[in-house]
């Protein structure tokens, strides 16, 4: 069926083109409505549209059309249905032309679109005018651009394929994106002369995250403003019913001051002969007290009496982030394109991955951009080490994170939920119209920070893990950086800076020898240093002999503090990997070369062609071996001196014991948990 555009008479060029996702998922070309085919032609069209002027690459578009099954054919599929949704919108489009709308862009596609083509763009661009007027105090403009904003709202995104997204990131994003907007559109109206205006759009809201307590207080306020408050009250005892029955805890601070505010004002009644005077020159003020603590002014509507003023209810604004590194170096690009990411204004929640091999400096990074980039996130600053790669009691638990969070978010230990997704859905809430930067080092895997990321798109996530975390640039469209040794001139910029500069023993000669010996790493280059700092009457031509006399082993890179130990860094990897990949890793230095093929190290392993291809993978996931190119690996210098460490290490095993029962042969190879490694290191040869 073809039906005409809304707005189509606006524009009578036959290519023009409307697009709308924010509801059912539609398309009109000359104004009229485009068939739009079976549901998974219409799902590649949803998540062009989400991603609003975005590429989507091919994995994104496979994992969501087949979720963890896909067929053979998956890729040419999607290939398949993007050359339909070109010639539907281009129907005189030569084969194989690239398009004005739809176009390739790397491994994946984009649509070009605009505010004019699309209403997920068109509302961002009121959004903008409305946060500009109320910066600038026109709060009656404000409220007609939040307006103007929430008319191209028709209802959950992708509407009508709501059962094939599901809760897929990449469409549950931009629902916090309008929670967001709907929270700062309730602020604006209650502080203007027109609470109703809004009133339907927070509803609607309102209605569909029922659990989201900042929401459900604006809605109670702007119904009391509209003279409504029986409903205003009712709403607040079917809340209350569903926080204590879904989630076991009580109404928090912020409702319950909606709550107060209400009553106050329906106990008094309403004096209209007062009400005129005070709706044009008293505000009454209510603080949020799960808000930015900037406080809100709420104008009394007709029903409504002036009240006193209150005490603001301030929350706390949480700054985690460990101390910056007074030495930071380098990492120019890496850093350049991570604060792009952090500037940007889309939709889409900012997330940064960074990912390398043990010791490279990524926490480094982290930290170093995290300060740069903290007086963005006024609401605060989150910080976890996750422990996906440390010894000691493993993984952390989602779920206890992000309890640490909501604590530090200033939410009462007796409101938070006791299941982990519970506390995920609270924690997004709580975040929908916060600005706050979440910093997840050590992560493990995707699994474990799944939960951990905020729904907003005002919030910024900066992740780092030795794995490269692939998943999350397909559910949503995550930045991942890969971090490599740096360069020579940068490596000795860093050393000189942790050693001093102005040292008179800093000949040239032996600090390019030492960074060269410690293979440019950044965690070898601070224990050398710290090494040296402790050595002050020694000149650093004596550490490069020492560190050259250490041969190709790792006993120039041991370390007082034992969680910086470089065998116990690299053993956080290894004791991750199976027993194919383990056996494969310690095969390492026999080869005596710089890069090694999957052919060769299959034979020697004494696996199948498929098998090594697996393990390598493993490996390389793991950062312990880096893919050079096809069928092509190579691994860092001290990477392969622990390799042979421990290849030595099985060797020398006592006679006639099982492997699987022998101690480890030197207990100075791994600084971690005795037995538990011993028996990896051993069943895995």
């Amino acid at each position: 069926m073809i039906t005409a555009h809304p707005t189509a008479g606006s524009d009578p060029r036959g290519d023009d083109v409307r697009f709308r996702v924010l509801g059912p998922v539609r398309a009109w070309r000359a104004g009229a409505e485009l068939p739009l085919g079976p549901r998974q032609q219409r799902l590649v069209l949803a998540a062009l549209l989400a991603r609003a002027g975005r590429p989507v690459s091919l994995t994104e578009l496979v994992a969501l059309l087949w979720e963890e099954d896909p067929p053979r054919s998956a890729a040419n599929a999607v290939h398949r249905y993007v050359g339909v949704l070109r010639r539907l919108l281009e129907p005189g489009l030569p084969a194989r032309a690239p398009g004005r709308w739809l176009v390739r862009q790397g491994g994946g596609y984009l649509m070009r679109v605009g505010p004019d083509q699309l209403d997920l763009l068109a509302f961002r661009a009121s959004l903008r005018r409305a946060r500009a007027a109320v910066t600038a105090g026109s709060t009656q403009e404000a409220v007609s651009w939040f307006c103007a904003a929430l008319e191209q709202w028709q209802g959950r995104c992708a509407a009508d394929l709501e059962a094939a997204v599901g809760d897929h990131p990449l469409f549950a994003t931009l629902e916090f994106e309008i929670v967001a907007a709907v929270t700062e559109a309730a602020d604006a109206a209650l502080r203007s002369a027109a609470p109703a205006s809004v009133l339907p759009a927070v509803r609607q809201a309102a209605q569909r995250h029922p659990l989201d307590e900042r929401l459900q207080a604006r809605l109670m306020l702007l119904l009391a403003s509209d003279g409504k408050q029986a409903e205003a009250l009712l709403m607040y005892r079917r809340v209350s019913t569903v926080l204590r029955d879904e989630l076991g805890v009580e109404p928090g601070v912020e409702l319950r001051a909606a709550h107060k505010y209400v009553l106050r004002g329906q106990a008094e009644g309403p004096r209209p002969s007062q009400a005129t005077a005070t709706d044009s020159d008293t505000t009454v003020r209510w603080n949020a007290a799960v808000g930015t603590g900037a406080g809100i002014d709420v104008r009394p509507g007709p029903a409504m009496e002036e009240e006193p003023r209150t005490p603001p209810l301030v929350h706390p604004v949480p700054a985690q982030l460990p101390a910056d590194l007074p030495c930071f170096t380098g990492r120019e690009h890496a850093m350049k394109q991570a604060l792009d990411l952090a500037g940007e204004t889309g939709g889409a929640l900012p997330v940064l991955a960074i990912d390398g091999m043990p010791g490279v400096g990524k926490t480094a990074l982290a930290v170093r951009l995290a300060h740069r980039v903290a007086p963005r996130f006024p609401d605060g600053q989150l910080f976890a080490d996750l422990g996906g790669f440390t010894s000691g009691k493993g993984p952390s638990d989602p779920g206890a994170v992000l309890y640490g969070f909501l604590e530090a978010l200033g939410l009462p230990r007796g409101r938070i939920p006791e299941t982990t997704d519970s506390r995920a859905a609270l924690f997004r809430s709580v975040l929908a119209t916060r600005r706050v930067l979440v910093v997840l080092d050590n992560v493990l895997d995707v699994e474990q920070v799944r939960p951990l990321l905020p729904g907003a798109s005002q919030c910024m996530v900066v992740i780092t893990s030795r794995r490269r975390l692939s998943g999350l640039a397909a559910a949503l469209g995550a930045r991942l950086t890969g971090l490599d040794v740096p360069s020579g001139t940068e490596a000795i910029r860093c050393f000189l800076q942790r050693v001093g500069v102005g040292r008179p023993d800093a000949d040239a000669g032996a600090v390019k020898e030492i960074v060269e010996l410690c293979g440019r790493l950044p965690l070898a280059l601070s224990i050398v240093a710290a090494r040296v700092l402790g050595r002050p009457d020694q000149p650093l031509s004596r550490m490069a002999v020492e560190l050259a006399a250490a041969g190709e082993g790792l006993d120039g890179f041991s370390d007082d503090d034992r969680g910086n130990d470089l065998r116990a860094v690299f053993s956080w990897s290894y004791r991750t990997l199976g027993p194919d990949a383990a056996r494969i890793f310690r095969l390492l230095p026999s080869h005596r070369t710089a890069e090694f093929g999957t052919g060769e190290l299959a034979a020697a392993a004494g696996l199948s062609l498929q098998a090594a291809t697996v393990a390598l993978g493993e490996l390389v996931r793991t950062r312990l071996l880096t893919s050079v190119r096809r069928d092509r690996y190579g691994a860092h210098r001290l990477v392969i001196a622990y390799a042979a460490e421990l290849d030595r290490a099985v060797r020398q095993r006592p006679a006639g014991v099982p492997r699987a029962n022998v101690r480890r042969a030197t207990e100075h190879l791994e600084v971690t948990q005795p037995g538990r490694d011993d028996a990896r290191i051993m069943t895995a040869a």
